[in-house]
């Protein structure tokens, strides 16, 4: 059994974690409904999450190395300040702000979130044993799950807080919350110090099993995203005529869906005390995932009613995706090294946020050109790529 030490850092950390993920999802969907309110095309919309996502990308990559130096709970409270910093910024005169004002605090935002999550999943390895694979399997399946939760709940906090407060006390609310959760974290999170010295010039992962399921981890985010962060949401309000509460509703219960399944996944995969999650889990997963999209393009195709072909597909992709998401999450854990944890986890959240950043961008530019069925068709090529990938992983034998 886990020591009384390591659980009580666990819950620390998860609790700061939901706290940073609560306000995550809420800030961007009041800026996607508010700035579609103010008559921001799909591609525009899109451009103000550009650099959040390339920004995320760069910290993965540079915050495994701050996180190998300093210790995982400095980098862990770092990104819960600079997401205060960035909540502030917009807290502002909204006659002053411009698409680029936006896109820099964006940026802020996205260093926070990979700061954030990258030193919540590496702290869970250092918790555990290398003998506690059952364990790390459902502790990160709890953490991810539980975050996807918070944020599907951070999704709706958004819509209703932009529908009944506006826009700045919205911002107001979220950044208190933020700056409680960091006053807790600075008195209860042990001061874990970073203990290996590493040169830029070593950052790039040498393991083939971490290159291989990065690829795999860019491919399916991309696949998500490219559909759902900006076509779905703008789909929703412009075609179906749905309002604010409605659309951010709907997106925060497929993402309270999907973390809840996330939390059940060793259960769904079988999971014993001696099998674990692997390479071919990936495959089979991927493989039944990648039709889904297609299934739904489809349907919308043949006149089916959009909004129920929607609600119905939303949570059978959700359900398939959260366990495919679930597995990468062990996985990468599992694949780390004890000693680099931080930077094999933040080489592996780069290709994350690159699929994001990729994924996003395709979304508004698909979406304005083409269309919802064209995003949903293209997110099933991604995820068959995804799975290709995936089975391309070296065993470890």
């Amino acid at each position: 059994m886990a020591s009384h030490s390591a659980l009580h850092q666990y819950l620390t950390v998860t609790l700061s974690y939901w706290a940073f993920t609560l306000s995550d999802g809420a800030l961007r969907m009041l800026i996607l409904l508010f700035f579609h309110q103010q008559g921001y095309s799909p591609l525009e919309l899109a451009a103000l999450f550009l650099l959040y996502e390339f920004f995320g990308m760069v910290t993965n990559l540079y915050g495994g190395w701050l996180g190998s130096r300093i210790g995982l709970t400095y980098t862990l409270q770092l990104g819960l300040l600079l997401q205060v910093l960035a909540l502030s910024l917009l807290l502002v005169d909204l006659s002053v702000v411009t698409a680029l004002y936006v896109m820099a605090a964006q940026a802020i935002s996205g260093i926070a979130k990979d700061l954030s999550k990258m030193s919540a999943k590496s702290s869970i390895k250092l918790l555990l044993p290398d003998d506690e694979q059952n364990r790390l399997y459902r502790w990160i399946s709890l953490l991810t799950g539980s975050k996807n939760t918070l944020k599907g709940l951070g999704y709706f906090l958004g819509g209703a807080l932009l529908a009944l407060t506006g826009f700045q006390n919205s911002i107001l609310a979220l950044d208190i919350l933020l700056g409680l959760t960091l006053i807790a974290s600075l008195l209860f999170l042990e001061k874990r110090q970073g203990n290996l010295k590493v040169k830029f010039s070593e950052l790039l992962s040498k393991n083939a099993m971490i290159n291989r399921l990065s690829m795999a981890r860019f491919f399916l985010f991309c696949s998500r995203d490219i559909w759902f962060v900006i076509a779905l949401p703008v789909y929703l309000q412009s075609q179906l005529g749905w309002q604010f509460v409605e659309v951010s509703g709907l997106l925060a219960g497929w993402i309270i869906f999907y973390g809840i399944v996330q939390t059940l996944a060793p259960r769904v995969t079988g999971q014993t005390e001696t099998t674990h999650p692997d390479r071919q889990t990936l495959v089979q997963w991927g493989f039944l995932l990648s039709s889904l999209p297609a299934l739904i393009a489809l349907a919308l195709y043949l006149n089916m009613p959009p909004g129920i072909t929607l609600i119905l597909g939303l949570l059978v992709f959700g359900a398939c995706f959260a366990i495919n998401s679930s597995v990468h999450s062990y996985l990468i854990v599992a694949f780390a090294q004890r000693d680099a944890v931080s930077m094999d986890v933040g080489f592996y959240y780069m290709a994350n946020a690159g699929g994001r950043l990729v994924g996003t961008l395709l979304s508004g530019f698909l979406y304005q050109v083409s269309g919802l069925l064209a995003c949903l068709i293209v997110s099933s090529v991604l995820i068959v790529l995804s799975t290709l990938a995936a089975q391309t992983i070296p065993t470890s034998d």
